[in-house]
């Protein structure tokens, strides 16, 4: 099973959750060649709560997933932390909102849940638990203390940060760190638009059907992790797209205030 682990709905927090965007992501990431992915939007991404009952509203779940267009989603969230790092959390559709619901608090820049509190509130539920991109510098994680970070069950080896710091360097740091905190290294593209989709990605020895399964096959080691070839010309399209389409947004929204106060 060719899982991606870190994936977004939308191609901002600013942005509504458009069924038809998504959709169009999910078509391309089949065309890839995943056969899954773990939906991490942002916590405090705009309507929250929407993107999952859009995702009710659109797709059968079952098990511990959504199943579209051939491919299975497993529902997570990424998360800010007080310290200036994003955790990915993974699990049910129901830990994962029930989780969400006690962070109502903390969805603003500066009053942030601190990293201790999040894994005391994470390890009550059943949940796949990843540090994400540990040295990115904007929200780095390798400033935490060895006590903490062994709370967590991986670290994230993710798309964009191979692109921007290279990928033989990235990989041999996140790789070297993971190891020396006895943790397994994972594969997030980290998209928010469909290019990016197949830049990396995990290859599970078996399927899995449950958050649970998943969890497992990964404290196990019973996964390889895939980079694509194509891997900096992908993101490097997909960011390029990604600007583009939020100068159109923009755009548009400029148009629409314009007219309405004509």
């Amino acid at each position: 099973m060719k899982i991606d682990l870190h994936t977004h709905a939308k191609l901002s927090k600013a942005s509504d959750f458009s069924p038809e965007y998504y959709e169009e992501m999910l078509r391309e990431a089949k065309d890839s060649g995943l056969d899954a992915l773990a939906l991490t939007e942002h916590f405090n991404t705009r309507n929250f709560y929407e993107v999952y009952s859009e995702l009710d509203r659109l797709f059968p779940y079952q098990g511990d997933y959504y199943e579209a267009y051939g491919l299975k989603i497993f529902p997570g969230m990424e998360v800010d932390i007080l310290e200036n790092g994003h955790i990915l959390l993974i699990g049910s559709k129901w830990s994962i909102l029930e989780v969400r619901r006690k962070l109502d608090g903390y969805t603003d820049k500066g009053a942030f849940i601190p990293f201790d509190q999040l894994m005391d509130i994470a390890e009550a539920y059943p949940l796949l638990k990843i540090g994400a991109h540990p040295f990115r510098d904007s929200t780095p994680l390798h400033h935490l203390s060895p006590r903490q970070l062994a709370r967590l069950d991986a670290f994230d080896l993710n798309a964009k940060d191979m692109y921007q710091y290279g990928c033989d360097s990235n990989q041999e740091r996140v790789q070297r760190f993971a190891s020396e905190l006895g943790k397994p290294v994972t594969a997030g593209s980290d998209t928010h638009q469909c290019l990016q989709f197949g830049s990396i990605f995990n290859e599970l020895d078996t399927p899995c059907e449950s958050a649970v399964e998943l969890k497992e096959a990964i404290l196990q080691g019973k996964y390889k992790l895939h980079v694509s070839t194509d891997l900096e010309i992908k993101v490097k399209a997909s960011v390029m797209l990604k600007k583009l389409m939020k100068r159109m947004v923009r755009l548009e929204q400029a148009l629409s205030t314009g007219m309405s106060s004509s």
